[in-house]
């Protein structure tokens, strides 16, 4: 009797480990996912990289939207110096 009890006890320690670790793996994997998701949507746009402003200068310049729409601001206002045009 004591043999089996002894299987079992271990067994239901391993199981317990095993289950444990699954646990830390999920917590973990949901971290990194969460934080690589925060870091796609800051990067495209679609939310604030930190604080608690979601519109302004400030934010648009930050993200592909803005830094986009800088550079074609900028290659218009050559194109406007180079051909001598005034607004």
């Amino acid at each position: 009797m004591s043999d089996t009890a002894s299987v079992s006890s271990s067994f239901g320690a391993f199981v317990g480990r095993q289950i444990d670790d699954l646990n830390k793996v999920k917590t973990t994997t949901s971290a990194s996912f969460n934080s690589v998701l925060h870091h796609v949507e800051a990067t495209v746009g679609l939310r604030p990289k930190t604080g608690f402003t979601t519109s302004g200068t400030t934010y648009e310049a930050n993200t592909l939207t803005g830094k986009t729409k800088a550079v074609f601001d900028s290659a218009f206002d050559v194109t406007k110096s180079a051909l001598h045009i005034k607004p």
